[in-house]
């Protein structure tokens, strides 16, 4: 690969959920291979646990490691782990 491809190839290394509706003082972190989840109500940051976990387990299904994952099947993966 040229330098130049090298600059301008882009690559997902990891996701950073944050979650902005808690209200009950309680301060949730949550890292994982690819995430790091912070913040949220104990029902939204469980939401983003379990999108980070389906991720992982479609990521490992499909053989494939993140950061040599192209970008539209990074997002294709995310949107297919949310909940519908």
């Amino acid at each position: 690969m040229s330098e130049q491809k090298d600059k301008t190839e882009r690559r997902v290394v990891g996701f950073l959920g944050v979650g902005l509706d808690q209200k009950d003082g309680h301060q949730r972190l949550t890292r994982s291979e690819h995430f790091l989840l912070v913040g949220g109500s104990t029902e939204t940051h469980e939401r983003m646990q379990d999108t980070a976990i389906r991720f992982g387990e479609e990521l490992k299904r499909r053989g494939r490691e993140l950061e040599e994952t192209p970008v539209d099947e990074v997002i294709e993966i995310f949107h297919e782990s949310q909940e519908p």
